[in-house]
Protein backbone atom coordinates (compact mmCIF):
# COMPACT_ATOMS: atom_id res chain seq x y z
CA UNK A 1 0.00 0.00 0.00
CA UNK A 2 1.25 3.76 -1.03
CA UNK A 3 1.93 5.94 1.97
CA UNK A 4 1.17 9.29 2.76
CA UNK A 5 4.27 11.54 3.26
CA UNK A 6 3.01 11.59 6.74
CA UNK A 7 2.74 8.10 7.66
CA UNK A 8 6.00 7.72 5.74
CA UNK A 9 8.10 10.48 8.44
CA UNK A 10 6.24 8.34 11.57
CA UNK A 11 7.61 4.94 10.09
CA UNK A 12 11.27 6.07 9.28
CA UNK A 13 13.76 6.06 11.76
CA UNK A 14 11.59 3.85 14.10
CA UNK A 15 11.17 4.81 16.80
CA UNK A 16 13.09 8.35 16.94
CA UNK A 17 10.39 9.47 14.43
CA UNK A 18 6.39 8.48 15.76
CA UNK A 19 8.32 9.58 19.55
CA UNK A 20 9.40 13.07 18.25
CA UNK A 21 6.67 13.57 15.40
CA UNK A 22 3.53 11.48 17.36
CA UNK A 23 4.13 10.77 20.75
CA UNK A 24 5.12 13.51 22.28
CA UNK A 25 2.79 15.99 20.97
CA UNK A 26 0.43 13.78 21.37
CA UNK A 27 0.80 13.13 24.38
CA UNK A 28 0.93 16.96 25.27
CA UNK A 29 -2.24 17.40 23.92
CA UNK A 30 -3.73 14.64 25.97
CA UNK A 31 -2.17 15.54 29.08
CA UNK A 32 -4.01 19.59 28.05
CA UNK A 33 -7.50 18.18 27.37
CA UNK A 34 -7.72 16.25 30.40
CA UNK A 35 -6.26 18.69 32.51
CA UNK A 36 -8.79 21.62 30.57
CA UNK A 37 -11.20 19.56 31.46
CA UNK A 38 -10.62 19.66 34.99
CA UNK A 39 -9.74 23.49 34.97
CA UNK A 40 -13.12 24.00 33.22
CA UNK A 41 -15.38 22.24 35.82
CA UNK A 42 -13.73 23.40 38.78
CA UNK A 43 -13.24 26.81 38.00
CA UNK A 44 -9.97 26.49 40.25
CA UNK A 45 -7.64 28.80 38.29
CA UNK A 46 -4.73 27.74 40.53
CA UNK A 47 -2.84 24.35 41.94
CA UNK A 48 -0.98 21.74 40.32
CA UNK A 49 -3.55 20.79 37.34
CA UNK A 50 -3.60 24.69 36.39
CA UNK A 51 0.30 24.44 36.43
CA UNK A 52 0.50 21.09 34.60
CA UNK A 53 -1.73 22.59 31.65
CA UNK A 54 0.48 26.30 31.97
CA UNK A 55 3.72 24.44 31.88
CA UNK A 56 2.35 21.52 29.03
CA UNK A 57 1.31 24.60 27.34
CA UNK A 58 3.99 26.66 26.76
CA UNK A 59 6.35 23.24 25.89
CA UNK A 60 3.98 22.18 23.77
CA UNK A 61 3.78 25.42 21.64
CA UNK A 62 7.41 26.27 21.77
CA UNK A 63 8.28 22.53 20.77
CA UNK A 64 6.02 22.27 18.21
CA UNK A 65 7.18 25.25 16.16
CA UNK A 66 9.94 23.64 16.14
CA UNK A 67 8.99 20.62 14.43
CA UNK A 68 6.53 22.99 12.51
CA UNK A 69 10.06 25.04 11.06
CA UNK A 70 11.84 21.75 10.63
CA UNK A 71 9.09 19.92 8.65
CA UNK A 72 8.24 23.35 6.26
CA UNK A 73 12.08 23.72 5.81
CA UNK A 74 12.82 19.96 5.03
CA UNK A 75 9.62 18.50 4.06
CA UNK A 76 6.56 20.98 3.16
CA UNK A 77 8.97 23.58 0.61
CA UNK A 78 10.43 20.79 -1.15
CA UNK A 79 7.59 18.57 -1.41
CA UNK A 80 5.66 21.21 -3.27
CA UNK A 81 8.52 23.16 -5.26
CA UNK A 82 9.86 19.54 -6.82
CA UNK A 83 6.03 18.33 -7.07
CA UNK A 84 6.35 15.62 -5.20
CA UNK A 85 3.17 15.11 -3.16
CA UNK A 86 1.08 12.31 -3.78
CA UNK A 87 -2.05 14.05 -4.41
CA UNK A 88 -4.67 15.56 -2.54
CA UNK A 89 -4.72 13.04 0.62
CA UNK A 90 -1.10 13.23 0.75
CA UNK A 91 -1.34 17.17 0.82
CA UNK A 92 -4.20 17.32 3.78
CA UNK A 93 -2.55 14.85 5.93
CA UNK A 94 0.56 17.22 5.90
CA UNK A 95 -0.80 20.22 6.16
CA UNK A 96 -3.46 19.57 8.79
CA UNK A 97 -0.50 18.03 11.48
CA UNK A 98 1.19 21.29 10.75
CA UNK A 99 -1.60 23.77 11.38
CA UNK A 100 -1.58 21.87 14.83
CA UNK A 101 1.55 24.79 15.20
CA UNK A 102 -0.99 27.89 15.09
CA UNK A 103 -3.31 26.54 18.10
CA UNK A 104 -0.15 24.97 19.74
CA UNK A 105 1.30 28.06 19.85
CA UNK A 106 -1.68 30.26 20.35
CA UNK A 107 -1.72 28.61 23.53
CA UNK A 108 1.42 29.12 24.81
CA UNK A 109 1.37 33.04 23.58
CA UNK A 110 -1.67 33.40 25.85
CA UNK A 111 0.16 31.56 28.51
CA UNK A 112 3.07 33.33 28.47
CA UNK A 113 1.25 36.89 28.56
CA UNK A 114 1.82 37.33 24.70
CA UNK A 115 -1.72 37.35 23.65
CA UNK A 116 -4.93 38.86 24.52
CA UNK A 117 -3.22 40.18 28.07
CA UNK A 118 -6.05 42.33 28.96
CA UNK A 119 -8.82 39.49 28.51
CA UNK A 120 -10.18 38.10 32.23
CA UNK A 121 -9.23 34.69 33.24
CA UNK A 122 -12.61 33.84 32.55
CA UNK A 123 -12.30 34.58 29.00
CA UNK A 124 -8.84 33.12 28.93
CA UNK A 125 -9.64 30.41 29.96
CA UNK A 126 -12.34 30.15 27.15
CA UNK A 127 -9.64 31.11 24.14
CA UNK A 128 -7.68 28.39 25.93
CA UNK A 129 -10.10 25.60 25.46
CA UNK A 130 -10.76 26.79 21.96
CA UNK A 131 -6.81 26.37 21.30
CA UNK A 132 -7.41 22.78 22.77
CA UNK A 133 -10.12 22.18 20.47
CA UNK A 134 -9.07 23.38 17.85
CA UNK A 135 -5.50 21.26 18.01
CA UNK A 136 -7.77 18.24 18.67
CA UNK A 137 -9.58 18.76 15.24
CA UNK A 138 -6.61 19.27 13.13
CA UNK A 139 -4.43 16.70 14.29
CA UNK A 140 -7.04 13.98 14.34
CA UNK A 141 -7.80 15.06 10.79
CA UNK A 142 -3.78 14.40 9.81
CA UNK A 143 -3.81 11.34 11.18
CA UNK A 144 -7.32 10.19 9.72
CA UNK A 145 -6.21 11.77 6.27
CA UNK A 146 -2.42 10.40 6.88
CA UNK A 147 -3.47 7.17 6.89
CA UNK A 148 -5.21 6.34 3.55
CA UNK A 149 -3.91 5.43 0.83
CA UNK A 150 -2.85 8.18 -1.37
CA UNK A 151 -3.81 6.85 -4.27
CA UNK A 152 -7.31 6.51 -3.74
CA UNK A 153 -7.51 9.83 -4.25
CA UNK A 154 -5.85 9.97 -7.32
CA UNK A 155 -8.07 7.41 -8.80
CA UNK A 156 -4.98 5.42 -9.49
CA UNK A 157 -5.62 2.40 -6.73
CA UNK A 158 -3.06 0.66 -4.76
CA UNK A 159 -3.87 -2.53 -6.45
CA UNK A 160 -3.97 -4.02 -3.66
CA UNK A 161 -6.86 -5.30 -1.58
CA UNK A 162 -5.92 -6.03 2.32
CA UNK A 163 -8.81 -7.47 4.46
Amino acid sequence: MNMTHYMGLLAENQPWNLIIFMAIPVICAETLAITELAILFTRKMDGTLRQVNKITSIFAGIYFTGIFIYLMINAFVPLTVNGDWKGWIDVVAVTFYLLGVVPLLGMALLELGVLYRNKTTLEKLKIHAFFVGMFLIVAHVAMIFGMLDPSIGTGAGSGHMNM
